[in-house]
């Protein structure tokens, strides 16, 4: 285990299980698995027997559109290959590009976990999502890059808070689309001969 500063190498294995975040295409834009992973830190440390690397001091990994930055960056890869990314910071931040649109994804909280398995975002204490104009907060948002839903939570329930906080969004109407008149419901009549 070796301290690494500022721009650096990283081992083949932990490089691949990197590119493999963000395989799924549904959340991220098609060509950012392509392209190369870049990662600066103030300092690392990788962990091989427990394929475990940690990142620390003004962590920002970009890969094509997707960023993310934090003061500190944890990324786990299990037995079959699955990497999990928890970034934490006074606040952390993620930001991806939508594929097949011009909008994109953002969330921010003190912790975020992306599991690769799952393909999930979750965003935790203080979180907040945005997607093109949509905006959502609470204390714990999962977004589900396969199914583009988002769930949010305000706070727990404990003796010392018994109201719970509340969830708070804002959510764009979505375009009305025209429909030419004759293929409006209703409009089916036929001329009289």
């Amino acid at each position: 285990m070796c301290p690494a500063k500022n721009k650096f190498s990283l081992p083949v294995p932990l490089l691949a299980a990197i590119l493999l975040l963000w395989a799924p295409a549904s959340l991220a834009e098609r060509g950012d698995r392509d392209k190369p992973v870049n990662l600066e830190a103030d300092q690392v440390t990788v962990d091989d027997m427990q394929q475990i690397s940690t990142f620390t001091g003004n962590v920002r990994l970009s890969q094509g559109s997707v960023l993310i930055l934090g003061d500190k960056l944890v990324v786990t890869q299990d037995k079959n290959g699955f990497v999990q990314v928890t970034a934490y910071g006074n606040t952390a931040s993620f930001r991806q590009k939508r594929d097949g649109t011009d909008g994109y994804v953002e969330g921010y909280g003190q912790r975020i976990e992306y599991d690769a398995r799952a393909e999930t975002l979750q965003l935790h204490l203080q979180a907040r999502l945005k997607r093109d104009l949509d905006e959502v907060t609470g204390e714990h948002i999962t977004y589900s890059s396969k199914t583009e839903i988002f769930q949010v939570n305000g706070s727990v329930t404990t003796p010392e808070n018994l109201r719970p906080k509340r969830v708070r969004a804002v959510l764009q109407p979505r375009p009305k689309v025209d429909t030419p008149p004759s293929s409006a419901p209703g409009n089916n009549l036929t001329p009289a001969e």
